[in-house]
């Protein structure tokens, strides 16, 4: 079964434009993702879907292969339809283009769901919250699953709320282990045909009130599998998010 990922790339962005190039010890962030896809075992190719030049510049002179989209997408996920429609893979998976330090084994985890149970049409992924500023952050989208791995809800709110447990909640006692909080990581796999439905369909109340866009899967009918991963991935929004990206490899090194 042919698997595409495909990385939605822009280089308008508001909280930090261009960040899709910014160097990155020589590389330019989208070459990281993009490399670092690249060796998921079960991933057959790779793409970025830009509608930018300069990106599509960028990922032509490191060897990469590039779909020139339109500017109007409103969304990531929209992007990715678009170039879903131009290709045969069954399965396409959303890395996002500000993840430089996406797990290759985490993407792999995603997909195999899919591989194995012809009827599930959309997955992603979750972690553990470690520490109660993730818990409380709208920032941090959270998640809870059934007894069988698939989302019964995302929200920027705490989830669950503990209620016996609230008022004493502290973060140097905070338990994440005890409490098992887990935060959504953005990654999705889509089959294709259900990805091409999916962004056809008009957004939804749950998703318009919490800016989530898996939430109209949700309303509508569809689930979702969640599969939990213990990696820990720095999502790049801003400039100081780059530079924690930075003291992670310098480390690593």
């Amino acid at each position: 079964m042919r698997v595409t990922a495909v990385i939605p790339a822009r280089y308008a962005s508001t909280r930090f434009e261009g960040k899709a190039l910014a160097d990155i010890m020589g590389k330019p962030m989208v070459q990281h993702v993009y490399e670092r896809t690249s060796r998921a075992t079960l991933v057959s190719g790779v793409i970025v879907a830009t509608d930018d030049p300069r990106i599509e510049a960028a990922v032509k002179a490191f060897g990469g292969r590039v779909e020139m989209t339109s500017p109007s997408h409103e969304t990531g996920t929209d992007r990715l339809a678009e170039v879903a429609e131009r290709i045969d893979s069954e399965i396409i998976v959303n890395v996002q283009g500000d993840e430089p330090l996406v797990e290759p084994a985490m993407i792999d985890a995603a997909i195999r769901p899919l591989l194995d149970d012809d009827s599930i049409r959309m997955g992603t992924v979750k972690s553990r919250i470690r520490n109660l500023h993730d818990f409380l952050s709208p920032n941090v989208v959270k998640v809870v699953t059934d007894v069988n791995g698939f989302a019964l809800y995302f929200s920027r709110s705490p989830l669950p709320f503990f209620r016996d447990k609230w008022d004493c909640l502290k973060d140097e006692a905070f338990d994440s282990g005890r409490l098992l909080c887990f935060k959504h990581v953005g990654l999705y796999v889509f089959r294709r045909d259900f990805l091409i439905q999916f962004a056809k369909m008009p957004p939804t109340h749950l998703e318009r009130s919490e800016k989530l866009e898996q939430l109209r899967a949700l309303e509508s009918g569809y689930r979702i599998r969640v599969v939990e991963t213990e990696y820990e991935s720095i999502g790049v929004d801003s400039p100081p998010d780059l530079e924690k990206v930075l003291e992670k490899l310098r480390k690593s090194q």
